[in-house]
């Protein structure tokens, strides 16, 4: 297996899984954070797939841009609106919910963007570990503490906060320290959304092994480094050698996930933890 076997895939209309679902509608509104590329992107276009108006949040101007026009090309029954946000900021993070409740009743929030680092404890850089701390735990946090006023004043009073959890927050793997911590910590905030929510405020997480994306793909050579094997032997070994299937998920089989949860399927998902990894973490050679 080369590297070129986790080149990220184009989603497409017949990819998105169709929900029939009442609150699927244009009225109502899911914020998506890391829009502009990988599981953010794909989230986007099946919100979008399923009739919900879409606010897709990003960093990342250009790739907020070709999720829009991804989206387009598709004609998705949804819309899809770029607002460009600093997750690290909450100047920002306020700004963006204010813009996104201006398009209707929200009433989702898929926390999903990340980033990730590769070395080991006695070498992080602290910077380094802050920012990830800030876009993948405290924004998340505060991204909920904002919306689930918006969702209390929708017409049923109840929302729902999907996070992208991993693999990593149920066990770790040696170099990834910052990335680790922060995914246990997704699954604490997780139930403690639905700790206060009283079954009207619902929230989930979403574990995966490895997906086809763009984090994944900037971690090989970092990793291949970091252990002194090939990048080969990363996807080979490292990242599918627990792994049952031994094929990488793709983005839009994640977002999937997280229709699903925000859906009346979910309804009784409140607090839990999808784990699609494969077999990577419940079985051992």
């Amino acid at each position: 297996m080369s590297d070129t076997a986790v080149t990220p895939p184009t989603v497409t209309r017949e990819d998105i899984q169709s929900i029939d679902d009442d609150s699927f509608t244009d009225r109502n509104v899911c914020l998506v954070t890391g829009a502009g590329s990988g599981i953010g992107r794909a989230t986007a276009l099946a919100a979008a797939g399923n009739g919900l108006t879409v606010a897709a949040t990003d960093i990342d101007a250009d790739g907020l841009e070709g999720t829009i026009d991804r989206g387009e090309e598709l004609d998705l029954e949804g819309s899809i609106t770029s607002i460009v946000g600093d997750l690290t900021s909450d100047d920002d993070l306020e700004r963006i919910v204010e813009e996104t409740a201006q398009l209707g009743d929200l009433k989702y929030l898929a926390n999903i963007a990340g980033m990730q680092h590769i070395d080991s404890i006695e070498a992080f850089p602290m910077d380094t570990y802050d920012r990830m701390h800030q876009i993948m735990l405290r924004a998340p946090l505060y991204l909920s503490k904002l919306c689930i006023p918006h969702f209390r004043e929708t017409a049923d009073g109840q929302g729902c906060v999907g996070n992208m959890g991993s693999i990593h927050g149920h066990y770790v793997t040696s170099d990834k320290v910052g990335y680790n911590v922060s995914k246990f910590g997704l699954r604490g905030l997780t139930q403690s959304i639905a700790a206060e929510g009283e079954g009207e405020i619902r929230a989930y997480s979403v574990s995966t092994g490895y997906v086809k994306t763009p984090l994944v793909m900037n971690q090989l050579e970092d990793t291949a480094e970091q252990r002194g094997i090939s990048v080969d032997e990363v996807i080979e070994d490292v990242m599918l050698g627990q792994s049952r299937v031994t094929e990488m998920m793709e983005p839009i089989d994640v977002a999937n996930l997280f229709l699903f949860g925000f859906s009346d399927l979910g309804r009784h998902l409140d607090g839990g933890d999808l784990l699609f990894d494969g077999g990577m973490t419940l079985t051992y050679e």
